[in-house]
């Protein structure tokens, strides 16, 4: 017997300095996916910038990805999940979840919902401010 899997991503963003979180599902990981999270975001930033921290997986390094103006992309080392700040997050987001059993992939997404809900900035800030990259985004800053 085949048991049928469903599943769902989750992209995000966060701004380790202030809080602000940008968390979309998708139904695919892939370049297509990415590029529909990169022009929503894009569009969520309005005139502001963002370096986007993100890994080597192939959708984040399609030559067909079309980066928006207001979002620089900086690729962190190959299996270096660590140094990006969102990893943290998404392991605080996963804690909530650990041990339970869903009826259905909605039930599933209604439980990420109500813990996206709860989500406070600080939250944010407490599992993603790595002394490195707070002191990143002061140099940065100065320039």
């Amino acid at each position: 017997m085949i048991w049928p899997r469903d599943n769902f991503w989750i992209y995000g963003a966060i701004e380790p300095l202030t809080g602000d979180h940008f968390l979309y599902e998708y139904p695919k990981l892939n370049g297509e996916c990415f590029q529909q999270f990169l022009d929503w975001l894009s569009q969520q930033l309005g005139s502001d910038y963002a370096i986007l921290q993100i890994d080597q997986a192939p959708a984040h390094t399609s030559s067909a990805i079309r980066w928006p103006e207001n979002i620089i992309p900086l690729f962190q080392p190959a299996s270096a999940p660590e140094l990006n700040p969102i990893e943290r997050l998404w392991q605080a987001l996963k804690k909530p979840l650990k041990n339970q059993l869903f009826s259905s992939l909605q039930a599933l997404r209604e439980r990420i919902q109500e813990i996206f809900d709860q989500l406070t900035f600080d939250q944010v800030i407490s599992v993603s401010s790595y002394n490195f990259i707070l002191e990143a985004l002061f140099y940065a800053a100065s320039y």
